[in-house]
């Protein structure tokens, strides 16, 4: 007989250590940590590695990367300490076939931004490449961190092979109900539990991750409502 399901949660955009470890005492599963000087979330990799030195065991430690070169990521990843690789940009299959090979240590995440556009033929190539997805909103002049939803029913269209995250302005307000009718791997949460760019709210944190275990117990299904 099968258990509840059990809904993985990464919080990204990790900037403090006080903030990490909230997420972890409240039972986060991973962390994300933004390398794009451009993101009003960027983290410098030494304070990265700090914080990284002091999470305990079994908290994944994610790094976002936008069309950066192999070599710099590659660099960040080994003096971090980073166990996941999450590229937000134009990365190809065949760039991520050759981090794949160059970091086998690293689990290897592509995101996506989904809007009206997307096909499943823009997802498809990677399958092979790479070990799951990340769903995004779709905004012309943003790469993430948006705090919008996207609308969840054109994820059914991508008919994704791979387990994915849902992101894209997942809050307290909003997560019961994208748990309930969509139903993914995990989820992944930033803006919406700040206050202020880099700054996360301590209690949204709690609320949030009790929020999802609260949908594991009740054995959410999609379509519920």
């Amino acid at each position: 007989m099968n258990g509840p399901r059990r809904f993985r949660v990464k919080i990204c955009g990790m900037t403090r250590l006080a903030d990490a470890l909230c997420a972890v005492e409240a039972g986060v599963d991973g962390l994300g940590f933004i390398f794009y000087p451009k993101s009003p979330r960027t983290i410098e990799p030494e304070t990265a590695r700090s914080i990284i030195a002091q999470l305990p065991p079994f908290v994944d430690t994610v790094g976002v990367f936008v069309n950066e070169q192999s070599t710099r990521m590659r660099e960040i990843a080994t003096f971090c300490g980073l166990n996941t690789i999450q590229l937000h940009g134009k990365e190809t299959p065949e760039d991520c076939r050759a981090l794949a090979a160059a970091l086998p240590c690293c689990r290897l995440l592509k995101a996506f931004r989904v809007g009206n556009h997307s096909t499943a033929e823009d997802i498809a190539p990677y399958g092979d490449c790479v070990q799951g997805y990340l769903l995004d909103t779709f905004q012309k002049e943003a790469v993430g961190g948006t705090g919008l939803a996207f609308d969840w029913a054109l994820i059914e269209r991508l008919q994704l092979k791979r387990p994915f995250l849902l992101a894209g302005g997942l809050d307290c307000v909003n997560i019961s109900k994208a748990l309930t009718r969509v139903a993914p791997y995990g989820v992944d949460a930033n803006s919406g539990l700040e206050d202020a760019p880099g700054e996360k709210n301590h209690q949204s944190i709690k609320t949030f991750l009790a929020l999802v275990r609260q949908a594991e117990q009740a054995d959410l299904l999609p379509g519920q409502q």
